[in-house]
C-alpha cells in the first residue's frame, strides 16, 4: 500500500524574523560580578533554602509534607494498601519534580527502610535498607503503600483551619504549607539536608521521652531539658556512649556530635562475633571494606574471615577469629579503627517562620510549643465559628417553634419564590441566615415533634460556645490541651529505646597505636624508591640486595621494627610511616615501591627518609640559593593517625638536600664553584614552621648554586679555620690540595 505524501510548509526565516521579537537580543549589557551572583545565583539558593533542603518546625521537607499530604487525599490512612507507582503519580499534582525523587521520599519515609525511628509509610515489599548500600529498594510497579496509624497526628486538625493553605505550582488545587503535629516530630526523626552554604542535621530522640520532656517545659520554663530528654535514639540501635557535657552542648547550641558503638555478641560454639546493630552513619559494606583493608594492611591480624549474614531477620555481620584470640580486645581494637564506632555530627537548622535558625533542642521545643498554641487556638476558634452559626440557625428554629401554621401559611400564600425569605423575616422577626434555613427545611419536618428535638441541643451548644470562648482566652487551657495530646501520642506510639546508654564505657585512646613486634631490622632504600625490611638476624645470610637495572641501593639504616618512617618527597610533602607497616623481606627480591605504598601522587618521588624513634632532634634543608632551614622535628608530630602532610618544607628554592639530626652537629656546605662553608646547626635558629624559607647561609656570586652538604670529619681540612663560618651569611674557601687529599666525598 503506497504512503501519501504529506506536503509541509515550509517556513521561510524572513517571515519568522518579521513574527518573533526577542527584547534585548544582541546587546551587550555590562554588569559586576556582585549584580550578577545577586540576580541569578541568589534566587537558587533560598529556594533551596526554604523550599527543599530543610526542614521547617512540624519535622518535614516540602517534598515530605507534599507525598504525605497527597496520601491522606487518597484516604490511605484508613484504607487499604496502593501500589506506590499510584501514590507516586497523584503527587506530581504537588510535586512536579519527577517520578524517581517522590518514590525516593516515601522509600526514605517507609518502615521497610528502616530510616526513621518513628516511620510514617506503612510499606509492603521491597523497600531497602537504610544500612545496606547493596540491598536497593524494589521498582514503584511492584511495592505498596500506606500511611501508618501515627499519622493521624498529622491530619486529624487539617481541615479545621489550623494550618494555612497555598495554591500548588499550577494553581489547580491547594497544599498545606505546615502539618498540624500533634507531637515534636522535628525531633522524633532524623532528618538531614544540605542547601546552598548551610546544611542540616538532626539526631532523633525517644518519643515517650520527648513527650515527657515537651510536657516539662510548658510548665517549667526552667526545666533542666537533660533531666528528662536522656539521649538520642536510633532505629538501628546499638550504643550511645554517654558524654555530659557533649550532650548539653547539644542541648543548649543544637551542635555538637554523639558516638554511637556498635553492638555485638560473641559466640563461644563457632568462635566468631556476631555484629547486629551499626551506627546511623554507616553501611555494612562499609564496615566489612574497611575490616578487608586491615587485614590486608597487617594491622588486624586476629580475623580469619569477616562476611554479611544479613537477611529477613535483619543485620548481621559475622567475624570469624583465629584460635585464641579475645573478643573483647579485638572489638575494641575496631571501634578504634573501623565504622563500628561513628560519630553522628548534630546540626539544628531548621526554618523557622521562614528564616534558617540553629537551635538548641530547648529553643527549638519552645518554637514547637509556641506553633503548636497558634494551631490550637485557630482549631478552636474554628470550632467556636461553627458553633455559633449552629447556635444562631437554631434560635431563629425556635422563633418558629411558637407558630408553625403561621410558617406554613407565609410560604404557601407567597406568591413568588424571591419573597419567601423576606416575608418569613417580617412575620418572624429573623434575619435572612435564618430565615433561608427555615425556607429550606422539608414538608415533613415542619412538625412540632422534628423542631422541639433541633431546638432542645441550644443549651448544650451555648455551653460549649462559653467553654470555647474560655479557652481561648486562657493560655493555660491550650497548653493542658497540647499536654493532654502529648500524653496520647505517648501511650499510643512511644516504646522502649532502640540505642542503649553506655554511662561507663572502655575509653581508648585514639592515636593510640597497635603493639608492634619490636625486633631488629636493616632497611635498604633504592635510588628509585624501593624499600626492602630484613630481619639483622637473616642478613649474614642473605646475598647480594638485588635491585632494578640501572637503579641502586643509596642508604642503609639499622633500626627497630617499632620505629617510625618520614618519606619526604619532591613535592614538598611527606608521607608518615612506621617500620612495621613493611613486612619482611629478603635480599633477592625489589621491595616495596614507596610511591606505591604509601599512595603518593602520580610521578610523586622519594627524596629524603627519615628514622625516628622519637619526636627529638631537627630536619636540615640545604637550598640551592645558599639558604639552610633548620625545622624542629615536633612539627611533624600530629595528634590524629594522618599518614600525608602538606607543605613539608620550602617550595621557595630548589632543595639540595635533607637530613635529620638528633643535636646539632658540623656540617660542610658545597657551592658550585668548589667552596666549601663549615657551618654548625646551632647558628641557625629552629623554627615549627615546616615550610620556612630558612637563613641565608652560604654567599653566592651570579649563576652559583649549593650542590650539597655532608658531615664534618675529623681532619678533613688542614687549615679548618679558613672554611669555618663565624657570622652569617658567609663565603667559604676553595680546598687545597692537601684538603682534598683528606676529604671524604658525600
Amino acid at each position: 500500500m503506497a504512503k501519501r505524501k504529506v506536503q509541509k510548509k515550509d517556513i521561510s526565516t524572513d517571515e519568522l524574523e518579521k513574527n518573533v521579537h526577542i527584547e534585548g537580543a544582541g546587546t551587550i549589557v555590562e554588569e559586576t560580578v556582585s549584580d550578577t551572583l545577586k540576580n541569578n545565583y541568589m534566587p537558587y539558593a533560598m529556594s533551596v533554602i526554604l523550599s527543599r533542603a530543610l526542614p521547617e518546625i512540624d519535622g518535614f521537607k516540602p517534598s515530605h509534607r507534599k507525598l504525605l499530604y497527597t496520601m491522606y487525599l487518597m484516604n490511605l490512612i484508613n484504607g487499604a494498601r496502593v501500589k506506590s507507582a499510584n501514590i507516586v503519580g497523584r503527587t506530581m499534582q504537588l510535586n512536579p519534580h519527577g517520578d524517581s525523587s517522590i518514590y525516593d521520599t516515601m522509600v526514605r519515609l517507609s518502615r521497610g527502610n528502616e530510616t526513621l525511628l518513628y516511620p510514617y509509610v506503612d510499606s509492603k515489599g521491597n523497600f531497602g535498607k537504610a544500612y545496606s548500600k547493596n540491598m536497593m529498594y524494589a521498582a514503584s510497579r511492584y511495592t505498596e503503600a500506606k500511611l501508618e496509624p501515627i499519622c493521624r497526628e498529622l491530619f486529624d486538625d487539617i481541615n479545621k483551619n489550623t494550618v494555612d493553605f497555598v495554591p500548588n505550582y499550577d494553581n489547580s488545587m491547594t497544599e498545606p504549607t505546615l502539618l498540624p503535629v500533634t507531637f515534636p516530630s522535628i525531633l522524633a526523626n532524623v532528618t538531614t539536608g544540605i542547601a546552598v552554604g548551610m546544611a542540616s542535621s538532626i539526631c532523633s530522640f525517644n518519643l515517650q521521652e520527648l513527650c515527657e520532656t515537651t510536657e516539662a517545659l510548658m510548665k517549667n520554663p526552667d526545666h533542666v531539658i537533660s533531666d528528662t530528654l536522656l539521649a538520642p535514639d536510633f532505629v538501628g540501635g546499638g550504643y550511645i556512649l554517654f558524654d555530659k557535657e557533649e550532650l548539653e552542648k547539644i542541648y543548649s547550641t543544637g551542635r555538637g556530635s554523639v558516638k554511637v558503638r556498635a553492638k555485638y555478641n560473641y559466640d563461644k560454639k563457632y568462635n566468631c562475633i556476631e555484629v547486629t546493630e551499626i551506627p546511623p552513619t554507616t553501611t555494612a559494606e562499609a564496615i566489612i571494606d574497611k575490616v578487608i583493608e586491615l587485614v590486608k594492611n597487617g594491622k588486624v591480624k586476629e580475623i580469619s574471615d569477616i562476611r554479611d549474614e544479613t537477611d529477613l531477620k535483619g543485620l548481621k555481620i559475622t567475624i570469624d577469629l583465629k584460635r585464641g584470640q579475645d573478643a573483647d580486645k579485638l572489638m575494641q581494637k575496631l571501634y578504634r579503627m573501623t565504622p563500628l564506632e561513628d560519630t553522628f555530627s548534630c546540626n539544628f537548622n531548621v526554618l523557622i517562620k521562614g528564616k534558617p535558625k540553629v537551635c538548641g533542642v530547648k529553643e527549638l521545643l519552645n518554637e514547637w510549643i509556641s506553633f503548636r498554641i497558634e494551631c490550637i487556638k485557630r482549631r478552636v476558634a474554628f470550632t467556636l465559628d461553627k458553633k455559633q452559626k449552629q447556635l444562631h440557625l437554631l434560635k431563629g428554629l425556635s422563633k418558629i417553634l411558637l407558630d408553625i401554621d403561621k410558617a406554613i401559611k407565609i410560604i404557601r400564600e407567597t406568591q413568588s419564590e424571591s419573597e419567601v425569605i423576606p416575608n418569613l423575616m417580617i412575620g418572624f422577626g429573623i434575619d435572612e441566615i435564618q430565615a433561608e434555613y427555615v425556607a429550606e427545611i422539608k414538608l415533613r419536618h415542619l412538625n412540632r415533634e422534628y423542631i422541639l428535638k433541633r431546638i432542645k441541643d441550644i443549651e448544650d451548644i451555648e455551653n460549649e460556645i462559653e467553654e470555647l470562648e474560655s479557652v481561648l482566652a486562657s493560655q493555660n487551657k491550650i497548653k493542658k490541651i497540647i499536654i493532654q495530646e502529648l500524653k496520647n501520642v505517648s501511650k499510643k506510639y512511644s516504646g522502649e529505646r532502640k540505642s542503649e546508654i553506655l554511662y561507663e564505657y572502655g575509653e581508648y585512646d585514639e592515636n593510640e597505636e597497635e603493639q608492634v613486634a619490636d625486633y631488629p631490622v636493616t632497611l635498604f632504600l633504592s635510588r628509585d624508591g624501593y624499600l626492602k625490611k630484613i630481619k639483622t638476624s637473616n642478613l649474614r645470610m642473605s646475598g647480594e640486595q638485588k635491585v632494578k637495572e640501572g637503579d641502586e641501593i643509596i642508604r642503609t639504616l639499622e633500626c627497630s621494627n617499632a620505629d617510625e618512617l618520614l618519606f619526604f618527597t619532591d613535592k614538598q610533602q611527606v608521607y608518615k610511616s612506621k617500620v612495621n607497616d613493611f613486612p619482611d623481606s629478603k635480599a633477592s627480591v625489589l621491595g616495596e615501591f614507596c610511591p606505591s605504598k604509601l599512595e603518593m601522587e602520580e610521578e610523586e618521588s622519594v627524596v629524603y627518609m627519615a628514622l625516628l624513634k622519637a619526636y627529638k632532634g631537627y630536619m636540615i634543608f640545604a637550598f640551592d640559593n645558599g639558604k639552610v632551614a633548620k625545622v624542629d622535628i615536633s612539627a611533624y608530630k600530629t595528634k590524629t593517625n594522618r599518614k600525608k602532610l602538606l607543605k613539608a618544607y620550602s617550595n621557595k628554592a630548589q632543595l639540595v638536600q635533607a637530613e635529620y639530626i638528633e643535636d646539632d652537629t658540623q656540617i660542610v656546605l658545597v657551592s658550585s664553584s668548589g667552596k666549601m662553608l663549615i657551618l654548625n646547626t646551632a647558628l641557625v635558629a629552629s623554627k615549627a614552621t615546616k615550610d620556612t624559607v630558612g637563613v641565608n647561609v652560604m654567599t653566592l656570586k651570579k649563576n652559583q648554586t649549593v650542590v650539597s652538604f655532608h658531615h664534618l670529619k675529623e681532619g678533613e681540612f688542614e687549615k679548618e679555620w679558613r672554611f669555618r663560618a663565624k657570622n652569617l651569611p658567609a663565603s667559604g674557601a676553595l680546598p687545597s690540595a692537601n684538603d682534598l687529599a683528606e676529604q671524604i666525598t658525600f
